[in-house]
């Protein structure tokens, strides 16, 4: 299993970023994908999820309306628009899978840094 996010950067307050996660080593499209962050002397937290076939979506009280997790399966690509992000959106960004089987797989990591 591979996961390996871009998209990351630096962005003004207010601004927009989209991250990609493109996927390998696995039959992608039958899993549910994941976005965590983890700001600096935080724990990790889930922003956002996806079902497999992108029917179902939930997101964390503080990006719902501002951010949007999206898939194509044809792909192997899960992506995280950004919107109207504010500083205390920074944080090193990951993307995440699972199994039934209690696995965990984890992306690098991309760093959005939201700054004036």
């Amino acid at each position: 299993v591979r996961l390996a996010e871009s998209g990351g950067g630096l962005v003004q307050p207010g601004g927009s970023l989209r991250l990609s996660c493109a996927a390998s080593g696995f039959t992608f499209s039958t899993y549910r994908m994941r976005w965590y962050r983890q700001a600096p002397g935080k724990e990790r937290e889930l922003v956002a999820e996806i079902s497999s076939a992108g029917r179902s979506t939930n997101y964390a009280e503080s990006v719902k309306g501002r951010f949007t997790i999206s898939r194509d399966n044809t792909k192997n690509t899960v992506f995280l628009q950004m919107n109207s992000l504010k500083p205390e959106d920074t944080a090193v960004y990951y993307c995440h899978t699972f199994t039934i089987y209690g696995e965990n797989f984890w992306g690098q990591g991309t760093q959005v840094t939201v700054s004036s």
